[in-house]
């Protein structure tokens, strides 16, 4: 679903991806971990061209990325993106914020729209919260129709980047609870994250970053249990000791 080959990125003066690889089949879930600044976010907004590449090549779903246009808008439809921060409009009611890209980008009647509006909330479990603006919601309920938002456009791919770090730790499992259900279902998803009880439970595979490189990749047991590298042993002693 995903290839990218040799994906090198700077900002002025300084690289932040240096040669990535990755490939990410259909219905697979990566989880991305890494020490802050080793290039997670980047490579992950790279993927639906928030971030320009500026040497290698991106494919989705076999088509490579393109650079602007109708055509990047139409991948973007095709791959859905939570951030950290939600991103709602907070001048429009959550049902309204989850209408609003099929009704404007797909041509979905609003009503069609206002229905499976209403489904995804009850699927990501806010669905009392649907005529409510975000500003009365917890941020786990903000971060919950942010992701019932993405899956509006009914998405091939699923890119998560930093979705829990924003939130009280309390509200952290609900949210990464919806993320799971999505993986159960087939979602091919790329997460970015700190948490590392998910992405051994829930992750086909880790990709541990670090420097802007994939220093390791594998099964999300071996990695944690026998990691094969000095810098992902070292890494992994530092955050699953506190």
């Amino acid at each position: 679903m995903i290839r990218v080959r040799g994906l090198s990125k700077w900002f002025g003066d300084h690289q932040v991806l240096h040669g990535v690889d990755l490939d990410v089949a259909r219905g697979e879930v990566v989880v991305v971990i890494g020490p802050s600044g080793s290039g997670k976010s980047t490579l992950c907004r790279c993927l639906n061209r928030l971030e320009a590449a500026d040497v290698g090549e991106i494919h989705v779903d076999g088509v490579p990325v393109p650079a602007e246009g109708r055509a990047l808008a139409r991948l973007r439809a095709d791959v859905g993106m939570v951030f950290q921060s939600f991103n709602l409009f907070q001048h429009k009611t959550v049902l309204e914020n989850v209408m609003l890209a099929p009704t404007r980008v797909r041509g979905v009647s609003r009503a069609e729209a206002a229905r499976e509006a209403r489904r995804l909330l009850e699927r990501v479990g806010i669905a009392e919260q649907a005529d409510k603006l975000p500003a009365l919601l917890s941020g786990g309920q903000q971060q919950r129709a942010a992701i019932a938002r993405a899956l509006a456009m009914r998405p091939k791919v699923m890119l998560f980047d930093e979705p829990t770090s924003a939130l009280d730790p309390e509200m952290v499992g609900e949210v990464l609870d919806v993320m799971a259900g999505l993986a159960a279902d087939g979602m091919t998803m790329v997460v970015v994250t700190h948490e590392m009880g998910f992405a051994r439970r829930v992750a086909d595979r880790v990709v541990f970053m670090d420097g802007g490189r994939i220093v390791e990749a594998g099964e999300p047991n071996a990695f944690f249990d026998a990691p094969s590298t000095d810098r992902a042993r070292d890494f992994l002693a530092k955050v699953l000791t506190h």
